[in-house]
């Protein structure tokens, strides 16, 4: 898929018990790993290195809570032997002022074409720039 020259922009879901934002804060970077649905998977290999991505926390809370940056691209998983499977690198941007309730996202007309409204079990997509507006705003993220 051919990319335009400016970063692609994506959400990734994480269930905060195992993995949170902050945990990512605190450290700095990560591989972004544990991927395994084949959409999932061929999003993450669409990424390059300056795409930004939302971070979601799933689970109870059900909010858009950061925002973060692909560091490093993507590259077979090094934890696994199956060469489809990919990680990327993120690096913290900001936490979210106001996290952002997928009650509030279901709600916007302009999210309705995001994955996250339309096919809630996908853990990695891309968000389309209306969406990404709206949610980058409601949440007090910076706009990068």
């Amino acid at each position: 898929m051919k990319r335009g020259p400016m970063p692609a922009r994506w959400l990734v879901k994480t269930e905060p018990s195992t993995y949170a934002f902050a945990d990512l804060v605190r450290g700095g970077a990560t591989t972004w790993d544990g991927v395994s649905n084949a959409l999932a998977l061929i999003h993450l290999r669409t990424m390059v290195k300056g795409d930004t991505v939302l971070v979601y926390h799933s689970g109870a809370e059900k909010s858009v809570v950061g925002l973060a940056r692909v560091s490093v691209g993507p590259r077979p998983d090094p934890k696994q032997s199956d060469p489809k499977l990919v990680v990327v690198d993120l690096e913290p941007i900001a936490a979210a002022r106001a996290p952002l309730s997928l009650t509030m996202i279901k709600a916007e007309g302009s999210c309705r074409e995001l994955g996250l409204v339309r096919m809630s079990r996908l853990s990695v997509m891309p968000v389309p720039e209306k969406a990404w507006e709206f949610i980058v705003r409601k949440s007090g993220l910076p706009t990068t």
